[in-house]
């Protein structure tokens, strides 16, 4: 398999950085200087990551983030911690590992690539290499279930090209059509922000499109 993950750091890297630290993005209360500092943590406190799925510990994640990215005050401040994150994790952090690094990271950044790029009025979706699509779709998968398990609905995948997948069955489902990239938007809750269309029968639709998805 090929390792995707590394020139996706190298992009979002980029991204924050040409952003610079007070830009929005589509994580709720976030500016870039936070998303900065939760990458920045999130390799080296395993608590930071931890606090984004165990809710005893969000409250203390969310502190870390916040206190640190409060110390972010200057662009050169902001560079440096983007460009720290930029270099990988340190080798005693268990992303250093190929295997969990990929699983873990594949995902995460190109979703929050994608936070900072479709936070502005203006934006295009990216042109990905179709090999990079596939990784993205089969991560999706793996994940799918627990994305959509706050849906009242069933859930059906399904990409232009032909593969579909069904996340969740319910005796009424809707499909969310749509490339690997869009549906993972949507997938993790950037539902506004993502380039779906939607086949089902109208109210089934407008449920999904009120329901809460994503962790």
């Amino acid at each position: 398999m090929m390792h995707f993950v590394e020139p996706s750091r190298e992009v979002l890297a980029e991204t924050l950085l040409a952003a610079g630290p007070d830009a929005p993005t589509l994580c709720k209360g976030w500016r870039t200087r936070d998303l900065a500092a939760h990458l920045y943590l999130r390799e080296r406190k395993a608590a930071v990551g931890l606090g984004l799925v165990i809710k005893r510990l969000a409250k203390a994640s969310d502190q870390a983030t916040a206190k640190l990215a409060a110390k972010l005050t200057s662009n050169e401040d902001y560079a440096r911690l983007v460009n720290t994150f930029r270099a990988g994790p340190p080798a005693l952090s268990p992303m250093s590992i190929k295997a969990l690094d990929e699983s873990a990271n594949l995902i995460e950044y190109f979703v929050h690539t994608e936070d900072v790029r479709r936070a502005v009025d203006r934006w295009a979706p990216r042109a990905l290499d179709e090999a990079y699509s596939d990784a993205l779709w089969d991560e999706l998968v793996k994940r799918a279930a627990i994305l959509y398990r706050g849906v009242d609905l069933g859930i059906v995948l399904v990409r232009p090209s032909g593969p579909r997948h069904v996340a969740k069955r319910a005796p009424v489902s809707v499909a969310i059509v749509g490339e690997p990239g869009e549906l993972l938007m949507h997938a993790h809750g950037r539902t506004r922000h993502a380039l779906v269309t939607f086949e089902g029968q109208p109210d089934a639709v407008a449920l999904l499109q009120s329901a809460e998805v994503g962790l």
